[in-house]
Parts: C-alpha cells; sequence; structure tokens
C-alpha cells in the first residue's frame, strides 16, 4: 500500500516516524516550504523536513494548485494520503486521487472541537477529557467519517504544550492501527453527527490579554491553554507580561480589586486578585528576556501589594 504523507508541525513526527520504522510504503513526504523564524528571520525548514534529512523525497508547494503540479509532475499514485499537521486545505482533486482515500488525524473527539486548536481550546474550556480521531478527509475541515477514536485524559495541570506531545505519541499508534484496517478493507466509515460539532477557530490576538475580571480558574486554564503558544500576557507598569504558570488560589480576600497584586513572595512569586478567587503566578517572561520563575522576576523587579496589572 503505496503513502504520501503530508505533515509540518512538531506534532506530525511521532506518526511519520512510526510509519518508517513499521516499513510502510512512503512514496515521499509534503511539506510547508521553508520560512523566515525567529528574532533573527532566518530561513528555516519545518521540522519534518529537518527530521529527514535527506533520507525520503520531500516536496514543498506554496498552494495547492502547487501540490496537483507535483503529483503530476512526478507521477506519485498513492493508495492512501495521510495528513497530520499539515497546515493546508486539500483540494478536492487530491481528496479524489488515492484510491484508498485520505486519512486525517485530529486532537479531539469529533465532532467535537473541528478546526485549527483543538487542543488550545479544550484546555481554555477546562475541559477534563478530549482525544483522537482518524477520519477520511472530506471538503468540509474535519467532518468527514470517522474511523478511529481514542479518549485521552486531559490532567488539571496539563498545558497545551503537555498534551500535544502525549496526543501526537497516542495519534501515531491509532493512525497505524488505522492503516492496517484500511490496508485489511476493515476500516469503518462512521459518518459524524454534524449537530452535535463545536469549532476551535484559532486563537486571536485580543483573546492572549488576561482580563482579570474573569474567574481565577478561567484564567488559570487560559494560562495554560496557551503554553507553549501564543502565550497569554498582561500588562506591568505599562510593558507586556507573559504568564506561563500559575496556580488558583479559591480564597475570599476583601478589599482588592480585579488586576491588583495581593502578595508578592520573593521566594515563590505573586499572588492577583480575579473577578473570584486568585491568581497565584510561578513563571512569566517580561518583554525581550527569557521565560523565569516569577520568584526571580521578583528579584529584579519590584512588584507591590495593591499594584494593578493590566
Amino acid at each position: 500500500m503505496k503513502i504520501l504523507f503530508c505533515g509540518t508541525a512538531r506534532f506530525a513526527l511521532p506518526t511519520l516516524e512510526q510509519l518508517i520504522e513499521n516499513r510502510w510504503e512512503l512514496l515521499g513526504v509534503v511539506t510547508q516550504p521553508d520560512r523566515p523564524r525567529g528574532r533573527g528571520r532566518k530561513i528555516a525548514s519545518p521540522p519534518v523536513k529537518e527530521y529527514l534529512s535527506g533520507s525520503l523525497p520531500v516536496y514543498q508547494p506554496a498552494n495547492p494548485q502547487e501540490l496537483v503540479d507535483i503529483i503530476n509532475k512526478y507521477h506519485l499514485k498513492p493508495d492512501v494520503i495521510v495528513v497530520v499537521a499539515y497546515g493546508m486545505m486539500l483540494p478536492l482533486q487530491i481528496l479524489n486521487l488515492p484510491q484508498l482515500g485520505c486519512i486525517n488525524l485530529h486532537p479531539s473527539l469529533l465532532p467535537r472541537y473541528r478546526g485549527a486548536a483543538p487542543i488550545q481550546r479544550a484546555i481554555m474550556n477546562g475541559e477534563q477529557m478530549s482525544g483522537i480521531t482518524t477520519m477520511y478527509l472530506s471538503k468540509e475541515m474535519d467532518a468527514g467519517d470517522i474511523i478511529l477514536q481514542e479518549e485521552i485524559e486531559i490532567p488539571e495541570d496539563a498545558t497545551t504544550g503537555d498534551m500535544a506531545i502525549s496526543m501526537a505519541e497516542q495519534g501515531a499508534i491509532i493512525m497505524d492501527k488505522t492503516l492496517t484496517m484500511i490496508q485489511q478493507g476493515t476500516a469503518p466509515r462512521n459518518p459524524q453527527d454534524h449537530h452535535n460539532a463545536t469549532y476551535a477557530p484559532p486563537l486571536s490576538r485580543e483573546e492572549e490579554k488576561i482580563d482579570w475580571k474573569c474567574d481565577a480558574k478561567e484564567i488559570y486554564n487560559q494560562i495554560r491553554g496557551m503554553n507553549p503558544k501564543p502565550g497569554a500576557y498582561t500588562e506591568l507598569k505599562g510593558r507586556i507580561l507573559k504568564l506561563w504558570r500559575s496556580q488558583v488560589n479559591e480564597d475570599e480576600i476583601s478589599g482588592f480589586l480585579p488586576g491588583q497584586v495581593i502578595e508578592s513572595n520573593p521566594k515563590a512569586g505573586f499572588c492577583v486578585q480575579t473577578g473570584n478567587g486568585q491568581i497565584f503566578l510561578t513563571e512569566v517572561q517580561p518583554a525581550g528576556r527569557a521565560r523565569m520563575s516569577a520568584a526571580d522576576f521578583l528579584r529584579g523587579n519590584k512588584v507591590s501589594q495593591g499594584l494593578s496589572l493590566g
């Protein structure tokens, strides 16, 4: 069974590794073009291309039509196209190409959390359970027939980064099972219940800023849902301060407004009043600096009781 793999982000690597280790017949790998990255804006290859290091043919179309042209030029005739964190919608012409279909790995229990940010949205919404789905791609985003699903627990302190690692690893196993079923002709096609669909659109810049009038638990989920990207932030003395790790304190403390510092402890961090409860900040990042413990931040920055964050 000939496979063409489409993937770009680090999330795709465990599946690609599994395909190679289990000796599936790979015709090549399609990934996004090299692009400027980082502060220096140096041209860098996507994680998938870096991982391969020339061991397989790599194609980097800039748009869907270029992908069609590449498939025609190199006479690629896959039986299955596997898509994991590729970052580009495949045109109908490509979806109809492989005899056995285009298969996608999605980090949610579809039809819930269709879209580009399912892990972030699930954590920000305080979900305790999510999962992995393999499905046949259709022209509507994340709406195709389901093949396999597996639940994955979201620990209360897990960040998006934590869950992406565990979901990518478990997803690789599920994809291998899916391909085996397709090869054996036993893969099911379970239509999604579109009435139960929920959506996970990309995070907006406005959503990154902390609204201290929200409940402490809601802010806590926002911080871990945006870790490691894009990072939730607040403003301290007119400068952006990114917030990476925190704890919830639900004690009733009177006399402080949302956003005001209640306590500043140079050995541990600082506590901020919210609309309901408090947030104890334990890891932060001032503008132009690396991530650091809140205790380290306090050693070089005065954060007094009553100071307002905004």
